[in-house]
Parts: structure tokens; sequence; C-alpha cells
């Protein structure tokens, strides 16, 4: 079922009501939630479980895992010391973190903070070797940083496009270098405090809790298999993934950071191009760009929504919208499988793309 959210509503074409209902019913997910927020007001549903075990049902303002979207919060706020000159995007990584990046044909001093953030440094990702990263248990960004350091780049930096979590490691070290402040403490200063943005935070210590009201989540370990066992990934170190993928937030909340990010309301002009400014991807979303942080979809039916996704243990979002932030939507699947019609949760998230940005 879907619920709508009290206070002032939209009322979303029918098929993206069905298309929670499907997400359980055919797509086999634990549970869903989506928030749309648009000029005239927001609109939630949920359908599913919240917890598999006592039947409770998903709530509009639960909190999950969000992923890879904590790369957009982190992005943003290189950006904002971008523009007061206490970096800058052609800094290399040597000039704020001088030995770090180097061996195996990495070196530091050609690798810009603008390929960090657009993935075209060419760092190999940490997550790609999990039997490094789970060496350590509870690693710090240096040790994740040091896996990366021991394969060789998938290219020289500028030469191609690779997604790679360790580019915001470093960005994350970057800024803390530059600020002399944890990144969480300059996430919560520049953009969840002044948003409002209540139930969104960077994990601090390794807290391997979701504080606040969530949902459990699941996951099949991202095995393919239909009879894959199912765990409970509720509890989990974020330590591996930290400025890559660590932030835990809310629907509403990624509705108004996306639709403050686009509408052009956090980033003075010159920033607001940087982020936007897009080149290819490469072996990553279909028909996907990627920004400073951002990426951007272009849907079956031609129109374009920028935002970002992110897909952790246990949990998939997406948080899309128009380029004008006008109308975003955000969806979580507490869960990291689809079966039926879709292959994954992605496939999910797209239809429910489709079906609100391509109406007319």
């Amino acid at each position: 079922m879907t619920t709508p959210m009290p206070g002032p509503v939209t009322t979303p074409a029918p098929p993206l009501r069905r298309l929670l209902d499907r997400a359980v019913t055919e797509g086999g997910v634990p549970g869903i939630l989506a928030e749309l927020r648009t000029e005239h007001g927001r609109w939630s549903g949920t359908a599913g479980a919240a917890d598999t075990a006592t039947g409770a049902g998903r709530d509009p303002e639960h909190r999950y895992r969000i992923g890879s979207t904590t790369k957009t919060f982190v992005a943003t706020v290189v950006l904002l010391l971008a523009a007061e000159g206490r970096l800058s995007l052609d800094d290399t990584v040597a000039t704020w973190l001088p030995g770090l990046v180097t061996g195996n044909g990495h070196d530091g001093t050609k690798v810009t903070i603008r390929r960090l953030l657009d993935h075209t440094s060419g760092i190999f990702s940490h997550t790609g070797d999990p039997e490094a990263v789970n060496v350590h248990e509870h690693p710090t960004p240096e040790q994740l940083v040091r896996v990366a350091m021991a394969h060789p780049p998938a290219f020289a930096p500028g030469a191609g496009w690779a997604y790679s979590n360790t580019n915001y490691v470093l960005a994350g070290m970057i800024v803390e270098r530059v600020t002399g402040h944890d990144l969480a403490e300059e996430i919560a200063r520049r953009i969840t405090g002044p948003l409002g943005l209540s139930g969104t935070y960077l994990p601090r210590d390794d807290d391997p809790v979701i504080q606040g009201p969530h949902s459990r989540h699941y996951t099949k370990l991202f095995r393919p298999e239909p009879d894959a066992e199912i765990l409970d990934a509720t509890e989990l170190n974020p330590a591996p993934f930290w400025a890559s993928g660590d932030m835990i937030s809310t629907a509403g909340d990624l509705t108004r950071f996306f639709a403050a990010l686009l509408g052009g309301r956090l980033l003075p002009p010159e920033q607001q191009r940087e982020m936007f400014t897009t080149v290819a991807t490469r072996d990553w979303l279909a028909d996907s760009r990627y920004g400073l942080g951002v990426s951007v979809l272009t849907l079956p039916c031609g129109a374009e929504v920028w935002g970002m996704g992110g897909a952790i243990f246990g949990s998939y979002s997406y948080a899309y919208g128009t380029r004008d932030g006008r109308r975003v939507l955000a969806v979580n699947v507490n869960g990291d499988w689809a079966t039926g019609p879709w292959q994954d949760p992605i496939g999910i998230f797209t239809d429910m793309l489709h079906a609100e940005f391509c109406q007319d």
C-alpha cells in the first residue's frame, strides 16, 4: 500500500503508486519507500516490510544508508571550499596529501581534485579488493588508499573514466586537511544544518548503528542466485566506505537536499557550473554522464534527470530530479536484490523515474 504524507501533497501518476506495490509483489524486495517533492508539495508512499520478522511496515520517515549519494555531499563541501578560495579544483592530490598517492604507476602530482570528483583519476577503487580491505577491522582512510595503491591505475589521469570509491576517500581527506575539521562536522555545518536535514549524517567513530527510526537492511551480498541466503546488514561497519558511501539519510531529506542543490541554492554560479559539467561514463549506469559528485541519466523517453544513487549492503537508493530542482524523486529499497521483471533495484528505480518524468 502507499501512504500519503500529511500536509501539502502532490498526487503522483497512478503508475508510480503501482510500481511501489509491484516492487514487493513481483520484484521480491523486502520493502520500498519513495518521496516526490514538487513546487506544489510533497507526497510519499511505502510498500512492504521494514522488518520481515515482525511484519512491521516501512515508514516514509525511516532512515537508511545512502551509499554513493554520500559523494554528492562530499563534492558539495569541496566546491564550497573552492568558492571560498581555500582550495582549487586544479590543485593536485600531492599538494594536500603529499606522498600518499604513489607507487605502482600512481603519481599524486598528476591527479587533480577535479579528477577525483569526476572519476577521471584512474585510481583503483579499494572496494575492488575486499580481501585487502578486510585485513583491517576498522580501516582508516589512509589504509583504504594504501589498498588502492597496491594496484596499478586503470589509465593515466584524464585519459579515461572509471568509478572509484578511493577518489572520494581522498576528497574527504583533503576536506579534513584544508579545514582542520572532521568531514562529518563540515557536512553538518555546511549542508545538513543549514537545510534542516535532521535525519542525515555521516557516522562518527565507525558507529555501526543507524541512529533514529529505520528499517532493517537485508542483503544477499550481491549474489545473483535467486536462493542466495538473506542476511541482516542493519548494523554495518561503515569504515570501509567513509567519504565514498557512509552516510545515512531519509527520502525527505534527500529530496530537500537535491531540490536546493539543483535549484542553485547551495553553490555559487561558478561552482554550480563546475559540478554540472559532465563527462562520459563507462561500464556504469546505462545512458549516464557524470559531473562532480552528480550524474545525469537520459531516460527512454529522452528526458534527463539529475542526482545520484547508492548501493551498499542491504540498501539501494536513488534521488533524481529535473535540472532546476522543481521536481525530485527519492526511492529506497531495504534490500540489495530484485527478481521477476527486474534484475536489481536499479530496474525498479528506472521504471519509477520513467513513470514520473516521462508523463508529457
